[in-house]
């Protein structure tokens, strides 16, 4: 008798713990900012709350440091041409642009965009820059495109980018029709030593080095592959052995099949995720002191994961091409970041848990 009274008593008390075990969804808001330029904006860093740059089409950069109450945009003199697929910011008077197409160029500035150096020109037929990434420090760098001469085209830096040296014929072999993507400039990611690379086309696969890019490793994924619109097109890790990439079929934005996988081992292995967003082009962390939160755009809109990309659930937030969230978290608990797409949009991006 005692024992049947027991089981409810504990039911009971299990029932009444429920609520404090499960997350409320997180509150996502979001309010356009003028950017004052119209360019295909495709790169984003945000360096802090405040502080953020972005680069498109036409040789354009932008840059705020309020927050994106006011932004200057400007041209890189003799770069009007180029379209700067991605932007890697050090702080708010350093930043690098990378462009997409021959030449594949790097740009630095030192004061804030007043003046840029060209530090990378690489003017040979097929050359093609997708993505550029340094390490927390600023010391370590990596630029990476598509196929050159028989090697991916790989850029690395140990002296902050004042120099750079190509290592391509280090990396594994591509395989035929095998590039990246400059969708977004994620397609790279650094956890110094540690290097992750996301391709497509030909095939999908993760390329990753643990020695800095001395040597490196290959992993096959079951993102799509097999046609030039297919394959990953962004990268992001949680920690060393926590990892995302999403991407999909951009000529097909709408179709969720084989579009998100993770890795619980480093990037070894992958497996797809569940409840699968349609074609993404970016994927970032959330940095709200919760280490399994990562935010997806595309676009064909957003969604968010809680899980370390186990699960997706799409949320209120219109398409872009990049997106990305100062480290953090903030004032409130929050994460405070930027989206930017075609016609010089750029959003403003606050997450709370």
């Amino acid at each position: 008798m005692g024992d049947l009274l027991l089981k409810p008593l504990a039911l009971l008390a299990e029932l009444a713990l429920l609520p404090a075990c499960i997350s409320a969804p997180p509150r996502v808001t979001f309010a356009s900012q003028e950017g004052q330029t119209r360019a295909d904006l495709r790169g984003v860093h945000a360096v802090s709350p405040e502080v953020c740059w972005a680069s498109g089409s036409g040789g354009t950069f932008l840059r705020t440091v309020d927050g994106g109450t006011t932004w200057i945009s400007g041209v890189v003199p003799g770069a009007e041409e180029l379209d700067f697929r991605d932007v890697e910011a050090l702080d708010a008077d350093r930043a690098f642009l990378v462009s997409a197409g021959r030449p594949a160029q790097i740009w630095a500035t030192g004061d804030g965009g007043e003046s840029w150096e060209l530090r990378v020109s690489i003017d040979l037929e097929g050359a093609f820059l997708d993505a550029l990434e340094f390490d927390e420090d600023g010391k370590h760098g990596l630029a990476w495109g598509d196929p050159l001469q028989g090697h991916f085209l790989t850029l690395f830096t140990e002296d902050g980018g004042a120099s750079w040296q190509r290592i391509g014929e280090r990396l594994p072999t591509p395989l035929p029709g095998e590039a990246g993507f400059a969708a977004s400039g994620t397609c790279l990611a650094l956890r110094w030593p540690r290097i992750w690379i996301g391709t497509g086309g030909g095939a999908a696969r993760i390329l990753y080095s643990e020695d800095g890019g001395t040597s490196w490793e290959v992993a096959p994924t079951p993102i799509q592959q097999g046609e030039a619109s297919r394959g990953i097109f962004s990268v992001a890790f949680l920690d060393d052995e926590h990892g995302v990439i999403v991407g999909g079929d951009y000529a097909s934005p709408s179709t969720t099949h084989a579009t998100a996988a993770l890795s619980e081992d480093g990037g070894v292995t992958w497996r797809l995720a569940r409840g699968r967003p349609s074609y993404r082009s970016c994927v970032a962390v959330l940095p709200l002191g919760k280490p399994s939160w990562l935010l997806a755009v595309g676009s064909e809109g957003a969604d968010i994961s809680t899980d370390a990309g186990a699960l997706w659930t799409a949320i209120d937030l219109p398409g872009h091409a990049a997106i990305d969230f100062a480290p953090g978290p903030w004032l409130g608990g929050r994460a405070v970041g930027w989206g930017v797409a075609g016609g010089g949009t750029v959003t403003r991006v606050e997450v709370w848990p």
